[in-house]
């Protein structure tokens, strides 16, 4: 009986350390689950976090883009155009800028209309001028400043001298907005014309004959 008896604690006892194992190793499952239940949380918001970067990013980009400063370039492709910024020479005629976008088109506008002679394409002229850098407002040329006007063939000027003089009178002013591609194009003419520049000129006539 004694021997039965020691039998059936010893089979007790190790039933327990069996069932106290089973618990330990469940336990332990329970906390790898979890560890691994955190560690895909922690990863999930990481990554959430990264993503609202990315996206703010891209929204600051867009937002820099679409909204353009006024002192970047225009859809054009030219920079705005800015008031005169230097003194007018003596005897010049004010030069009204139309600030803003450059024009993509040829602008001419009567000052002052002449009572003279009416200058004909093929015409040579003698002019007063002054011109100005759209995006700069800097005066680049002005025949005031030399106190001698100029004489040349209207076919051999820039061609927004050629179409925009025509149809003056002798006597009259006349403003004219000048694209890129009428002017000195992409090279410019250094260093007082840059590449791709408008430019505005008060054209004067003061003679026109027959070339």
């Amino acid at each position: 009986m004694a021997g039965t008896k020691r039998g059936q604690q010893r089979q007790q006892r190790q039933a327990r350390l069996e069932r106290e194992a089973a618990a330990a190793k469940a336990r332990a499952r329970r906390r790898q689950a979890i560890a691994v239940a955190l560690g895909v949380v922690v990863l999930v918001i990481v990554l959430a976090f990264v993503n609202s970067r990315d996206e703010s990013s891209e929204v600051a980009t867009s937002g820099a883009t679409t909204t353009v400063p006024v002192t970047q370039a225009s859809p054009t492709g030219g920079k705005p155009c800015v008031p005169v910024a230097d003194p007018l020479p003596a005897g010049a005629p004010e030069v009204p800028v139309k600030v803003g976008p450059p024009p993509t088109q040829l602008v001419t506008e009567d000052l002052k209309v002449g009572d003279g002679a009416t200058v004909a394409p093929n015409d040579t002229v003698t002019v007063h001028y002054i011109g100005v850098s759209c995006s700069t407002g800097k005066i680049f040329d002005s025949s005031y400043s030399r106190n001698q006007p100029a004489t040349f063939p209207l076919t051999g000027v820039i061609k927004g001298w050629t179409d925009g003089i025509p149809g003056m009178n002798v006597g009259g002013q006349r403003l004219l907005g000048i694209p890129p591609d009428q002017a000195y194009g992409a090279q410019g003419r250094p260093p007082t014309i840059g590449p791709n520049e408008t430019l505005w000129f008060v054209v004067e006539v003061l003679d026109t004959k027959p070339t």
